[in-house]
């Protein structure tokens, strides 16, 4: 038999959780989300779960700022720890350029009504002591956000969203979409069909090829992505406050204590990409090749930035997929000709923008524009005709360019 919602969200990571919660918040419970396998599958298990309220666009910190919020509300309701750190975060300048476009940035903030200031070399020393301020000469400091637990996070969405009325399907795999005669939209799933006015796509790097099958041409693909968690370092007893996350372009990598170690996501100058050619089917919670020969010109300049990370031993190091767009930013919204198909699809920053996000495409859903004009993320900015071979390579540039903020 088949059932009838209103809306469909496909994907159980961090993105499709807050667009079923928000939705579900709005009013909108005649909902159900499909996973095929279990929440956080993809990506979300592994992220590092870093929430800045500084974000590469100005236009996108209002995204930032409701994310953090939402996770808050979430947790809230739901009684699930989400392991907010509000421990702050610091974005280093080396040039007086970036120091003069931090800030440009404090009347955005105010209005945010987030505590922002630019500090001073000494003042990041002081935040973060294991740093060298060698060539720094400041930093735009964001001391209210943090971090949070990726998967923690997303299950304390999807409990708010079914204690609302939602539903939830894992181990259900999505077999096709199609339009209906009438203008709905049919689901096949593994466990029966569904039918809905609304349909939510948020499988992160599976998107492309899941709406290939309908004739869309997503430029969506992944690029490797190492972590790096080190083992103790003495030198944190001597610390009387956890440190911010640290965002630097002279790695560049983001860094942040993990329990009594370091955190440390490095953005590769030349980064692999991975299943460009189609994801492997049976490719679920896995983690791909370390290769840590790629890692040693970071290395050396780690050890530059944070001298002690030279005695440092190694806890675990990780490679996993991160899905990109060309531009770095996700594909959020409708799809133009496609009446009730969205996307929210296409992060390499799931965590730190999806509870945004996810109100964000739910007002525009229910209330048939969006609440504010968030134009860089509309799905429409790509054109159909791009070729893989322009999309990976420009994804491969925005990558490594990740924390160059004024080279974008």
């Amino acid at each position: 038999m088949t059932e009838h919602v209103q809306a469909v969200v496909v994907g159980g990571g961090i993105v499709g959780c807050s667009v079923l919660y928000a939705l579900a918040r709005l009013g909108w419970t005649d909902t159900v989300l499909i996973e095929r396998r279990n929440l956080t599958s993809g990506s979300t298990w592994h992220a590092a779960g870093n929430v800045t309220y500084f974000g590469i666009y100005p236009s996108l910190t209002r995204l930032y700022v409701s994310t953090v919020n939402a996770y808050l509300q979430a947790e809230s309701e739901s009684g699930q720890d989400i392991g907010f750190h509000p421990a702050g975060s610091l974005r280093i300048a080396t040039t007086s350029q970036e120091l003069e476009y931090y800030e440009s940035l404090k009347p955005l903030y105010e209005q945010l009504q987030v505590e922002y200031q630019v500090v001073s070399p000494r003042r990041v020393s002081e935040l973060f002591p294991l740093l060298s301020t060698d060539n720094i000469i400041g930093a735009a400091h964001t001391p209210t956000d943090g971090h949070v637990d990726s998967s923690g996070t997303t299950y304390a969405l999807a409990k708010a969203a079914k204690q609302r009325g939602a539903s939830i399907r894992t181990h259900c795999c999505v077999l096709g979409l199609d339009r209906t005669k009438d203008g709905n939209w049919h689901v096949e799933t593994e466990h029966g069909d569904v039918v809905c006015e609304h349909v939510v796509i948020a499988t992160s790097f599976w998107a492309r090829e899941m709406l290939k099958k309908i004739g869309l041409n997503l430029p969506i693909y992944a690029l490797e992505h190492h972590e790096i968690i080190t083992d103790q370092v003495e030198e944190l007893q001597d610390v009387a406050h956890e440190l911010p996350a640290v965002r630097d372009r002279f790695v560049p990598c983001n860094i942040r204590q993990e329990g009594d170690g370091l955190l440390c996501g490095i953005y590769e100058f030349d980064p692999v990409p991975w299943a460009v050619d189609g994801i492997p089917d049976e490719f679920a919670e896995d983690l791909l090749a370390v290769d840590t020969k790629r890692l040693e010109p970071h290395m050396e300049k780690l050890v530059e930035r944070i001298p002690v990370f030279e005695r440092l031993g190694i806890k675990t190091i990780f490679n996993g997929p991160i899905c990109y767009t060309p531009d770095g930013l996700p594909l959020l919204g409708p799809v133009e000709g496609l009446p009730g198909l969205w996307l929210a699809t296409g992060y390499c920053i799931g965590i730190g923008t999806g509870g945004g996000s996810g109100d964000f495409l739910a007002n525009w859903m229910i209330n048939g524009s969006p609440e504010y004009d968030l134009s860089p993320v509309y799905p429409s900015r790509f054109s159909q005709s791009l070729t893989a071979n322009q999309s990976i390579d420009q994804i491969v540039k925005t990558y490594a360019s990740t924390y160059a903020i004024l080279d974008q």
